[in-house]
C-alpha cells in the first residue's frame, strides 16, 4: 500500500515538474495563415511573439492547459505596405489590441491527435474555438480556421479579403 502510494506520489511529482517546466520556444513558434484575396489569389503570412503557459503532456491530458498569445503587431505578409495597413484600425487595431490569445477550457483525445477546445480572443471579441492539434517531441503543430468578421477584423462586405482564415501554430517547447 505504502509503495503504490510512494510509486503513484514519484509520478505525479514527474508529470508536474515536466509540465511546469514547459517553456516555448519563441524564436521558432509561429502561427501561419492563408486568406483568399479577391476571390482569386491567396495571401499568406505570419505572426510570432508566442508567449504565455503551455502544460501539456499525453499522459495527463486532464491537466493540461494553454493560455497563449501573439503579438498582433509582428503580422507579415511580406508586403510592408500591406502589413502596416493590417496593423491599423480597419483590421487589427493593434494599438488597442495588442494581442491575440487562446485559452483552453479542455483537450481531449482523438484518433488523429488532440482537440483543445477554448476561447480565441481577438479584436476585443472572445468566441468559443477548437484547435485540432498533434504533440510529438516537445513540438505542438494545430490547426484551425477562423471567420474574420466574427471577430470584427476588416469590413464584412469587403470583396478584397475572403471572410476565411486558414491557421497553422507551430510551437516547439522546452
Amino acid at each position: 500500500m505504502i509503495k503504490q502510494f510512494l510509486v503513484s506520489l514519484f509520478l505525479m511529482c514527474n508529470i508536474a515538474i515536466s509540465m511546469a517546466q514547459q517553456t516555448i520556444n519563441s524564436n521558432v513558434a509561429k502561427v501561419s495563415f492563408e486568406v483568399s484575396n479577391m476571390a482569386f489569389n491567396t495571401v499568406e503570412g505570419t505572426f510570432g511573439g508566442m508567449k504565455g503557459k503551455f502544460n501539456f503532456s499525453p499522459n495527463d491530458i486532464e491537466n493540461a492547459e494553454f493560455d497563449i498569445c501573439i503579438d498582433a503587431k509582428t503580422v507579415n505578409t511580406g508586403n510592408e505596405k500591406r502589413d502596416d495597413h493590417l496593423r491599423t484600425a480597419d483590421f487589427f487595431n493593434v494599438e488597442v489590441y495588442p494581442e491575440i490569445c487562446f485559452h483552453s477550457n479542455n483537450i481531449v483525445k482523438t484518433e488523429d491527435g488532440y482537440i483543445a477546445k477554448g476561447t480565441l480572443n481577438m479584436h476585443g471579441v472572445s468566441k468559443a474555438k477548437n484547435i485540432a492539434f498533434t504533440f510529438t517531441n516537445n513540438t505542438f503543430n494545430g490547426t484551425l480556421s477562423v471567420d474574420r468578421t466574427a471577430f470584427d477584423v476588416g469590413s464584412e462586405g469587403s470583396f478584397m479579403v475572403g471572410h476565411t482564415i486558414d491557421i497553422d501554430v507551430y510551437c516547439v517547447v522546452n
